[in-house]
């Protein structure tokens, strides 16, 4: 089969579209056929040797959607010919992976693969933030850092429709504030040219946000702080600036204030069965159109490349895919 291959750590140059083997399964996996995959920052953080820890040469990636082709013999709820989305065991950079039955998820014969394979990290994500750690609330105000990305423009939808009243985001550039206005952001913020929580406080009168949702770490945790209202949530779950952001034991206890930690990948890894009522959840909303997955650009698997090329610009918005079949695309 063909797959992308990590050969050094590195910039883009050092993926390779080359030749492999088919992917070994065992009793409890799948093998699929994929349709297509989506490019996340965890595959740039891996592709520099940051993330995982994982040994050279290997193929990038988190999440497929793709036709079952076979079964192994202890697979009890998941068919050959069956279409789903599934997060495989060894990178998704490839016409064929492998994944645990545990991590696969049956999707409705009308849902597309574009959009089936756009969704899994963002979706998934967005409302295990949402609903599991920061339990949202009915018309809480919801502050959403990097608004105008996957899992941004996702949780905009989701906190609107679990409830949450006023929706924030911030972004980097001006030119994202558009894509996160679309998704359903009652305000947004340029955090480059505006202080953002002194925005947010003025837009809350003064009580600041009730959920706090960041990725950036670093700056953007420090001031999210200083506009985290009484009894209110900051969810950390990414650090894509780099850097650490600190805060004071002192500035919780009193105001009943709570940070709190997330790691899809190691809810992946340590606890699968929590992702099944996620899944459950949120396909439905998907496949009726109640929340859309936003996708910015699409690629071909050859050009992985320039898919993370344009991801690590920070220009992109929205998903960023990798078109593995067209065949299977066009039975959609």
């Amino acid at each position: 089969m063909k797959a992308i291959m990590v050969t050094a750590f590195g910039g883009p140059e050092n993926m390779i579209y080359t030749d492999t083997d088919l992917p070994e399964m065992h009793a409890k996996q799948v093998l699929i056929r994929v349709a297509a995959t989506s490019v996340n920052f965890a595959d740039i953080k891996a592709r520099y040797g940051k993330k995982g820890g994982g040994k050279l040469p290997f193929i990038p990636g988190l999440d497929v959607a793709g036709v079952v082709e076979r079964v192994g013999a202890e697979v009890t709820h998941i068919q050959a010919g069956q279409k789903v989305i599934a997060f495989p065991a060894n990178g998704s950079y490839a016409e064929y992976v492998a994944a645990d039955e545990d991590l696969t998820f049956a999707i409705p014969d009308h849902l597309d693969f574009r959009t089936a394979a756009a969704c899994p990290i963002v979706s998934f994500t967005s409302y295990k933030l949402l609903a599991d750690v920061a339990r949202v609330e009915q018309g809480e105000t919801v502050l959403i850092h990097a608004a105008s990305g996957g899992i941004g423009t996702t949780a905009i939808q989701l906190a609107k429709i679990l409830g949450a009243g006023l929706v924030i985001g911030t972004v980097g550039d001006e030119s994202k504030a558009q894509f996160a206005r679309e998704a359903g952001a009652d305000t947004v913020i340029c955090h480059q040219q505006e202080d953002f929580a002194a925005r947010v406080n003025e837009l809350t009168r003064g009580v600041g946000a009730d959920v706090i949702l960041d990725s950036i770490s670093g700056r953007v945790f420090e001031q999210s702080m200083a506009c985290l209202s009484p009894y209110g949530r900051l969810v950390h779950f990414g650090n894509a600036s780099g850097e650490v952001g600190r805060f004071q034991t002192v500035d919780l206890h009193a105001s009943c204030r709570s940070v709190l930690g997330f790691s899809f990948g190691t809810t992946r890894q340590k606890r699968p069965h929590l992702l099944r009522p996620v899944a459950e959840r949120v396909l439905p909303l998907i496949a009726d159109g109640k929340l859309q997955i936003k996708i910015g650009k699409t690629f071909p698997l050859q050009e992985a490349a320039l898919a993370h090329e344009w991801v690590e610009s920070r220009r992109s918005t929205g998903k960023v895919l990798l078109e593995v079949n067209q065949t299977l695309g066009s039975q959609d």
